[in-house]
């Protein structure tokens, strides 16, 4: 039985399993709180009471964190503060018991490193707030899904051990494959893109993907839960832009109607409200924002640099009262070899950056054969190593384009988390290949 269920049980026999969570030991009575993932109960024992001395004896020397098993009478009282329910215990049972000294504070997760806590991220993911955060990411996965089941978007799963990279040869992970080298997946992109061609015209994938990039900010990690779309047969890339919107501002406002309340009461924020359309600045606009306005200019050219971000979602929020904005037409210098170029030679491409910090990266692609092989030489890329790809625009393509949004970051900005590391269940870095 879970603790949410007692409230049901006044006045029966019960039994119960959790984690100690506290234990007040005073002359008369003990008092022992019961935790399970999100909720509480008291424990009261009588000392005084002779039916309860092999109990009295047993949480003497219990530790905290010790898990147990609880059989007894639930019963209301409305000086508990734990929804006025305790329970009158007559067996308890240590399932586990605890070592006595805990390597990390669970009370106040400020008394303890973060890299510590990472350590044992097995105990730092016990606290409630840890509990709720993979939680109401659960809730916004499933919200993901709907709208694209709703859609009609098909789910796939491409491979995460490749031939070659999508990206830069400089940021992979290298293997060996039975002789062969191979690479883990930096993207997922040319399976999207595989699949356009195939004539998929909705998909979708949410998976893991890896960057060798020895970055230790707070925002990037090696190993990446990332959300793949790619949709055919548009028009241009505002087509994509505006898939992205709705399917953002559905999953966000169902968010904000089931949990709003449990999340500003746990971690402070409000969820943002998706109601208005999201501002679109284009990249050289932005730019000459950033240097008017702030007056801060970025040795960066063809990329916005973090402060940028800061800066224009600032005045996005000033302006448009919108925590998102799109930045479009990146120069080309700026972007892979398969995104589209339009007749002025600017990209159609686009970032979204919600909270100051970018969280998607999405264009309409190129799908016609020619175009794309000498793009791919505009790159200094020889064409043979990516032959394979270049094959699935042979045989007719639709127009088509999508983006791709890493999990880490949409949970950072959502619930205003200062790290990646704590939006992470089990964080992987340059310096961090264990738990």
């Amino acid at each position: 039985m879970k603790i949410k269920e007692l409230i049901d049980q006044e006045n029966k026999e019960i039994v119960i399993q959790g984690f100690v969570d506290n234990i007040r030991n005073l002359q008369y009575v003990q008092f022992v709180i019961l935790r399970d993932k999100f909720d509480k109960v008291q424990i009261t024992i009588e000392k005084e009471d002779e039916n309860n001395k092999e109990l009295v004896k047993i949480i003497d020397t219990l530790p905290l964190e010790s898990t147990i098993k609880v059989t007894g009478k639930v019963v209301k009282n409305e000086k508990v503060k734990l929804n006025g329910l305790e329970i009158i215990p007559s067996k308890i049972e240590v399932t586990s018991a605890s070592d006595v000294e805990l390597p990390i504070d669970l009370k106040n997760k400020d008394n303890t490193l973060r890299e510590t806590r990472l350590d044992y991220r097995y105990l730092d993911l016990r606290r409630v707030e840890n509990q709720l955060l993979f939680k109401w990411q659960s809730y916004i996965e499933q919200m993901m899904r709907e709208y694209w089941y709703n859609n009609d978007y098909t789910e796939i799963h491409t491979p995460k051990i490749s031939a070659s990279s999508a990206e830069s040869g400089a940021e992979m992970f290298k293997l060996d494959y039975f002789g062969q080298q191979a690479c883990l997946s930096q993207s997922p992109q040319f399976y999207k893109q595989m699949t356009m061609a195939s004539g998929f015209d909705k998909i979708f994938e949410i998976g893991p993907v890896f960057r060798a990039e020895n970055s230790h900010t707070s925002y990037h990690a090696t190993e990446i839960e990332m959300i793949d779309v790619e949709i055919s047969w548009i028009n241009s890339v505002e087509d994509v832009m505006k898939e992205e919107e709705n399917w953002i501002k559905y999953f966000i406002s169902k968010l904000k109607e089931k949990y709003g309340e449990e999340i500003k009461k746990y971690f402070n924020v409000e969820v943002s409200d998706v109601s208005m359309e999201f501002p679109k600045i284009k990249f050289e606009d932005a730019k000459k924002i950033i240097k008017e306005k702030y007056n801060f200019v970025s040795e960066k050219t063809d990329d916005l640099e973090r402060k940028e971000e800061e800066l224009i979602c600032k005045y996005a929020k000033e302006k448009y009262n919108s925590d998102f904005v799109f930045i479009t037409n990146f120069p080309y210098s700026a972007r892979s070899f398969y995104v589209m170029k339009d007749e002025k030679g600017e990209t159609q491409t686009y970032d979204l950056l919600f909270k100051g910090l970018e969280i998607t990266s999405g264009a309409q692609r190129e799908h016609r054969y020619d175009i794309l092989k000498k793009q791919i030489i505009e790159k200094g890329i020889e064409p043979s190593l990516l032959q394979f790809y270049l094959d699935f625009f042979k045989y007719g393509c639709p127009p088509h384009g999508g983006f791709g949004v890493g999990m880490g970051r949409i949970l950072m900005q959502i619930f205003e988390i200062d790290n990646i590391r704590e939006a992470t269940l089990i964080y992987r870095g340059p310096t961090r290949l264990n738990p």
